[in-house]
């Protein structure tokens, strides 16, 4: 048998390369990076009382390493599972933290990454260290998801290695039953666990827990009772492991964005590891030069080229752009196939801009009311020579902000972002009340509504001097508009388009109720091209897109429409 390798060597090896750049990362790999740098450092003070034991940090990789490959030209020539450098790094970080007490630091792990990165050999490879190698006695170790086909997948990886093992057979007692894999030598078994077809949670004493492709999990109760379950393990940890998914509303995006703030340092959770490889928000995503960012095994199950000619195809076409960037790059939408260029629309931000800067100018509005108990949205624009400035208002009733499924409600009207109103439904009233209010500060020339929601509505502001135009949700009224949004966003012109006067410029003030809308925001388009605003889900809300596309469609009713490069060549796919 081959001598171990060096792996704390590795582990170090790698976090130099990341930080001084001979590794391309992302900025939320170089800070998880800088976090292990950082506390190595300081290690064993009193402000910082946990040790590294290098030694405990080696076990699971040597014992990753002893594994067979179970699928591919790697299985066929029998060869070993080989850890790559970021892998060693998340493993020995993981078990070679310990506290004073010599139990390990941490309790939970969050590792977000590209699909085909090797993330099943990864967990289930320390599913099988956690039930049969890590000392623990009666070890109980789940893989848990929401579906039973998800849960089982790790599973089935750690199965097929199992019975590719006869050392750890014999060595370790570790045996395959039909959904079991027992260790005799300590009594602890490995199951997956769902919440389809009554999968029984009740009475699990969790050692390991596994969330695979949390991206997946609609609700966090699966979630939260394998951690629940962990309080008697004084050795337990829970391992979520995913890759970017659609459902900015979810318990992994919420569980992403706590991540995010322990690694920038806004929250302080030494129990918790976190590592996201992802592209950053300011790269271009078909751009050849970002993609190792998000894949981390760029070159090893990565093939350059295979990759390339993913990313050619999704360029060309736009439903499965979506799929590819979120997929592939690692980046979250809430959208398969996103109508806007996210990248475009956060670079026309200027979080600055408020109504008062626009005093005595003229002004368009769009209004959607949608239903009663749902969001709706006031978005006023300003032309300034060839920029139209973008300043949306929300609004939301308060009962539908305390839901678990409103948690990111509450948090946008906390930030300011979110007007709730009292009770169950919306208040028309205050709606009504901030219109006069802008209408004192810029000159409304008209407001476009939709008189199958806002008829009343539309009546009462129009008998205060408010001029508005009836509306429609039809393909003919929004097709047009619509187009012309796309093609005033930053960075989406051409060069050439960019330097023609009759071209406008798009900026808004970067709601993030506005971006989270308009990367919900799917166009659906028809034999003719015209296209129409649609979301996938109906949770996937899009009444501030609608608004504004309402409030640009006013103002070519009022005077001369933008032109709109898209009735001269068509819809150009990013």
């Amino acid at each position: 048998m081959s001598k171990p390798r060096n792996y704390i060597a590795i582990a170090n090896q790698y976090i130099e390369d990341v930080l001084s750049g001979r590794v391309l990362a992302c900025e939320l790999v170089r800070l998880a990076c800088q976090r292990q740098k950082n506390d190595l450092q300081r290690a064993g003070t009193e402000a910082f009382p946990y040790w590294f034991d290098e030694e405990e940090a080696a076990k699971p990789c040597m014992f990753i390493e002893l594994l067979p490959h179970i699928e591919g030209e790697w299985a066929k020539k029998k060869l070993k599972l080989v850890l790559e450098p970021w892998q060693i790094f998340i493993i020995t970080c993981l078990f070679g933290w310990l506290k004073e007490d010599g139990n390990r630091r941490f309790v939970k792990a969050y590792i977000e990454v590209a699909k085909k990165n090797g993330k099943s050999a990864l967990a289930s490879g320390l599913a099988l260290y956690m039930l049969a190698a890590d000392g623990e006695e009666g070890p109980q170790v789940y893989s848990g998801a929401t579906r039973r086909e998800q849960a089982a997948i790790t599973w089935e990886v750690s199965r097929k290695m199992v019975e590719k093992s006869p050392d750890l057979q014999r060595e370790l007692g570790v045996k395959v039953s039909a959904n079991t894999i027992y260790c005799e030598l300590n009594g602890g078994f490995y199951r997956a666990l769902s919440k389809e077809k009554g999968g029984n949670q009740d009475g699990i004493n969790t050692h390991f827990g596994l969330a695979d492709e949390l991206h997946a999990h609609p609700k966090p109760d699966l979630v939260e009772n394998m951690e629940t379950s962990m309080a008697a393990r004084a050795q337990a940890m829970l391992f979520q492991i995913t890759t970017a998914g659609f459902n900015l509303a979810g318990v992994c995006f919420n569980t992403r964005a706590l991540c995010v703030k322990i690694l920038k340092e806004v929250v302080d959770a030494e129990h918790y590891f976190a590592i996201i490889f992802t592209i950053d928000e300011e790269d271009d995503w078909t751009d050849p030069a970002v993609w190792p960012k998000s894949n981390p095994n760029w070159g090893v199950s990565i093939d350059p080229k295979k990759f390339a000619a993913e990313a050619a195809e999704a360029k060309a076409d736009a439903t499965k752009e979506g799929y590819f960037v979120t997929k592939r790059l690692n980046v979250w939408r809430n959208a398969k196939a996103a109508w806007m260029n996210m990248i475009a629309w956060k670079a026309c931000a200027n979080p600055s801009l408020t109504l008062e800067d626009f005093v005595g100018e003229e002004c368009y509005v769009g209004l959607d009311l949608a239903n009663s108990t749902d969001i709706a949205a006031l978005v006023f624009i300003i032309i300034r020579g060839n920029q139209v400035f973008v300043i949306p208002r929300f609004y939301l009733p308060e009962s539908e902000a305390e839901t678990g499924e409103g948690a990111h409600y509450a948090g946008w009207a906390i930030d300011g972002h979110l007007t709730l109103t009292p009770g169950n439904v919306t208040d028309q009233n205050l709606i009504q009340d901030d219109l006069r209010a802008a209408a004192s500060v810029v000159h409304i020339k008209g407001m476009a509504y939709d008189p199958w929601q806002a008829k009343k509505f539309a009546t009462e502001i129009e008998q205060e001097g408010i001029a508005t135009i009836e509306y429609r949700n039809t393909v003919p009224n929004f097709s047009a508009p619509m187009k012309s949004v796309f093609a005033m966003v930053k960075d989406v012109l051409t060069p050439e388009e960019k330097r023609s006067a009759k071209n406008y410029q798009l900026v808004h003030d970067g709601s993030p109720v506005m971006g989270w809308m308009m990367s919900n925001v799917v166009a659906n388009i028809d034999a003719k091209d015209n296209i129409y605003p649609r979301k996938e889900q109906a949770k996937n809300k899009i009444d501030g897109p609608v608004a504004l596309i309402m409030a640009v469609g006013a103002w070519g009713g009022f005077e001369d429409a933008p032109t709109s490069i898209y009735e001269e060549r068509g819809l150009r796919v990013l």
